[in-house]
């Protein structure tokens, strides 16, 4: 029905309202039942602690245009949301706040503090949940899970077990990444590498039995020299070979040490003598396993020196490092030192330095599972968008190591397993047990540590459906059919998404990875709150609206590409909001309550206008695009045809010709704007739904209502050939008219050469048009222009155009607009036939694109000649 619109768009108050009722009236929900075909996707579950960023808005963004389109084609929908506890980053928040009333989480005891945690979820978690709805994301709220939910508990219990059962997870002593801060093993993912400003030490080691003789090491971390096993050198490095069998003393722990050869020593680094210290260095631990080394672990879990380091014993990792530097030089056995930038590891969460320890640990034997997975992609099962992001699957998974994945936190899933204090036995169980299925005693404890999130995480497009069980979801909605994510998880989560879907659906969690870009300010440099350049998603939606945040996002966002976001971005979308706002408020002025939206069929192309013909022509047109390009994951272009098709043809051309006869037009207009909407709606939701629901429609809502599809019937070429013509018609006159500085009051005679009779039909019956959109007093058609010396000469679409100017004209910048004018065109000319001389361009390069730049090129060199003989004219 029809409403008077204000004169202004109020984004705020229109989002407020529409929201709360899409979701209440369940029009986000998919039906596990439904026969129609399903299309799926599982939200990247945001932390528990966390806010929305950028980030979010982007992935909300891509999921939420995809999620709309294919709810109005018909799809079985599901977009399925959720949170993840985020094991060390929700402790951490919880220990802050206990610090705060002086405790630790000792202090409550492990069942309290976990109670705590549980009081602080529900109280402050999942505010992220809410700021998502905010921005108008389409997920069934009704499947809302979180991965500590009692379902999703019971299913990493099955996993867990299920591995350990097949002997893929196992429990040893191996070295790990340690946070001290934390106090937890930490994965090789969750372990950043960063640049670092260090020092590299050259330490003189004496060689057993030859006085006064040494060889040199080099090393960043003196202080672990305590825990060394061996020195090594490259079997190829000629210059050690005498030593081969030898052995070295240790300096200040007087210990003798081997001479061995690895071929894994680098001859380049530092003196090409290595340290070994099996305890402190992966590859260091690894060299060890090969030759039989001692492991002897010189630092703890608190980075402070062991019994093991003697005399060092107590100190801190760094004091230690000071203090064997001192010892080693008072010795004479500090050569030198020389600066060095290398990358160190620190922990993800707190950016502590991370320690390499030797651990018992829980670990999964990930190769046997990663195969499968790495040939899922090359099968094109699972395939990325774009394809270049597969090379970094491909890259990480081909060189997998066992994945650590115990963490020594109280908040999390707990490890299921037990140990019995009589027999020594390890029990892992999908219940708990009450007794050791060994030996039947019930002397035994549960493991202390919890899994690593990602462990749960890699669960979630199955766990969420009900699995283990057989539910109606997981057979209606697995394999889910997108996943859209950032490419900074793709080792962290798919690849594990990966795997476990692999190993326990027996089939790829998705069929295809859209990955989005990073966001980055203006001049394109990262969002970082020590750069001041991070932007409020919720803050700019309150100042732009969110259909404009959203537009210009799925408008940048080319897939795997970063997006340079400013306010000149926003504000140039906020302004196209605007524009439909107005267009709608004229369409409306010609609404009443007995219109109706027509049928197609009652649109007969020969009962109508030139223009009506043309905006139904450009409407199919931008409809097949805006598809094809959507459904092939390209926002961007899918955006822009809208776009342009909004502004331009439809505002800016269309409403202005039809302001002539807007009855006549009226069934055309609606048709073309009902339907406009519903092509924008999954970009722009807000605007959509509330200016179709002042429409005349057929339906409950928009967000149901069905998406546009190319009608090959409205196609036109003629009709946008011809009003194409007269566009280019008023447009040349219109800058005539501007660069003559002619007063725009004042009405302009305009002649046209041209013989064809199906021209000067056109023209005749177009005459209107033209007459009102440039401000022509006159138009006459002649067979041949005037050659006057103050006519205004312009060609448009091949048709020679004068416009006389006596006395309004400057006869000098007349000539200078030709001259500058036959320039242009002379640039373009010398441009296509560079392309054209490329034999590469012409061979590679599709037919239709080579002929399109010869058709180019003859129009301009046509241009050229035309202008030229106006300018000759002018004298």
């Amino acid at each position: 029905m029809k409403a008077e619109l204000p004169k202004a768009y109020n984004a705020g108050e229109v989002e407020s309202r529409w929201y709360q009722q899409w979701e209440s009236k369940g029009y986000f929900r998919a039906d596990a039942k439904s026969d129609r075909p399903a299309f799926v996707m599982v939200m990247p579950p945001p932390n528990v602690t966390g806010s929305l960023h950028m980030g979010h808005m982007l992935n909300n963004t891509v999921h939420d245009v995809i999620a709309r389109r294919k709810r109005m084609q018909g799809f079985n929908t599901l977009w399925l949301p959720g949170m993840d506890h985020a094991g060390i980053a929700t402790q951490n928040v919880v220990e802050r706040e206990l610090r705060k009333e002086g405790l630790t989480r000792h202090d409550l005891g492990r069942e309290k503090f976990v109670e705590r945690v549980w009081q602080w979820k529900e109280q402050y978690g999942g505010i992220i949940l809410k700021q998502i709805r905010r921005i108008g994301s389409s997920c069934d709220w009704s499947r809302e899970r979180f991965t500590l939910d009692a379902g999703l508990s019971r299913a990493v219990r099955e996993v867990f077990v299920r591995l350990y059962e097949e002997r893929l997870i196992y429990r040893g002593k191996r070295l790990i990444n340690w946070c001290p801060r934390c106090h937890t093993a930490l994965s090789d993912l969750e372990t950043v590498y960063e640049p670092v400003n260090s020092t590299l030490y050259y330490l003189k080691y004496p060689l057993k039995g030859q006085p006064d003789s040494f060889v040199e090491v080099a090393t960043t971390r003196p202080e672990t020299m305590l825990g060394d096993a061996a020195v090594a050198v490259n079997p190829m490095d000629d210059r050690y070979k005498k030593y081969k069998g030898q052995s070295v003393i240790l300096p200040l722990m007087n210990r003798e040490i081997p001479f061995i050869e690895d071929a894994v020593v680098d001859l380049e680094f530092g003196t090409g003598v290595v340290k070994v210290t099996p305890a402190h260095d992966p590859a260091d631990f690894d060299m060890g396993q090969r030759h039989n080394l001692a492991q002897i672990s010189v630092i703890d879990e608190d980075a402070k020196i062991t019994a093991e380091g003697g005399k060092y014993q107590g100190l801190d990792r760094l004091e230690a490092r000071k203090r064997v530097l001192e010892d080693l030089e008072a010795q004479g056995l500090l050569a030198r030192a020389e600066s060095l930038t290398h990358n160190v590891g620190h922990c993800q969460r707190c950016h502590t330095v991370v320690e390499p320890l030797l651990s018992t640990q829980w670990f999964v034997q990930i190769k046997p599972l990663a195969e499968e997975a790495i040939a899922a992609v090359e099968s094109g099962r699972t395939q990325f968008v774009p394809r270049n992001w597969s090379n970094t699957y491909f890259q990480w998974m081909r060189n997998i190591r066992d994945w650590c994945i115990s963490r020594q936190l109280w908040w999390g899933h707990r490890i299921p397993a037990w140990y019995c204090d009589d027999c020594g036995g390890i029990i892992v169980s999908r219940t708990d047990p009450d007794r050791c299925t060994k030996c039947f005693s019930r002397k035994i404890r549960q493991d202390e540590d919890v899994l690593d999130t990602w462990f749960s995480s890699g669960l979630w497009p199955f766990s969420t459906l009900g699995w283990p069980d057989l539910t109606d979801d997981l057979k209606a909605f697995y394999p889910t059919t997108l996943l859209v994510t950032a490419h900074d998880i793709i080792f962290f989560w798919v690849a594990r998404m990966m795997m476990f879907g692999l190993k326990f659906m027996k089939e790829v969690p998705f069929k295809a990875v859209y990955i989005t870009g990073l966001i980055r300010d203006a001049e394109r440099q990262k969002m970082s709150k020590s750069k001041g350049n991070v932007v409020d998603p919720l803050e700019i939606c309150d100042r732009f609206g969110t259909d404009a945040v959203r537009f210009a996002l799925a408008r940048k966002g080319a897939p795997g590409t970063d997006i340079a976001l400013s306010e000149d971005d926003l504000d140039s979308y906020r302004a196209f909001a605007t524009k439909i706002w107005n267009a709608a408020r004229f369409i409306f002025r010609h609404v009443d309550e007995s219109d109706r939206l027509p049928l197609l069929e009652e649109l007969k192309p020969s009962d109508l206008s030139l223009v009506d013909r043309w905006i139904l022509s450009r409407l199919a047109r931008v409809t097949e695009e805006v598809n094809r390009s959507v459904e092939q994951y390209n926002l961007h272009e899918g955006s822009r045809h809208i776009y342009s098709f909004f502004w331009h043809e439809f505002c800016d051309w269309y409403l202005e010709m039809i302001k002539l006869h807007p009855e006549r037009s009226k069934p055309v207009l609606l048709y073309v704007f009902e339907s406009a909407l519903r092509l924008l709606h999954p970009f722009m939701p807000f605007i959509t739904e509330e200016l179709w629901q002042n429409l005349p429609h057929k339906g409950d809502s928009i967000v149901i209502a069905a998406y546009p599809e190319l009608d090959p019937e409205l196609l036109n070429e003629r009709a946008e050939a011809q009003a194409e013509l007269i566009q280019e018609i008023v447009g040349k006159v219109r800058n005539i008219r501007s660069e003559m500085n002619v007063d725009a009051r004042q009405a302009v005679p305009v002649r046209i050469a041209t013989a064809d009779p199906a021209v000067i039909r056109l023209l005749s019956e177009a005459r209107e048009y033209i007459l009102k959109l440039a401000q022509v007093s006159g138009l006459e058609i002649v067979t041949q222009l005037s050659g006057d010396r103050l006519a205004a000469q312009a060609v448009a679409g091949g048709l020679p155009l004068e416009v006389p100017l006596a006395g309004l004209v400057d006869m000098d910048a007349e000539r200078a607009r030709l001259q500058k004018s036959i320039e242009k065109a002379q640039q373009e000319i010398a441009k296509i036939v560079r392309t054209l001389a490329n034999a590469s361009f012409v061979d590679r390069a599709p037919q239709e694109v080579v002929e399109e730049n010869r058709r180019r090129l003859a129009e301009y060199e046509d241009q050229v000649t035309k202008l030229g003989e106006g300018l000759k004219r002018l004298g």
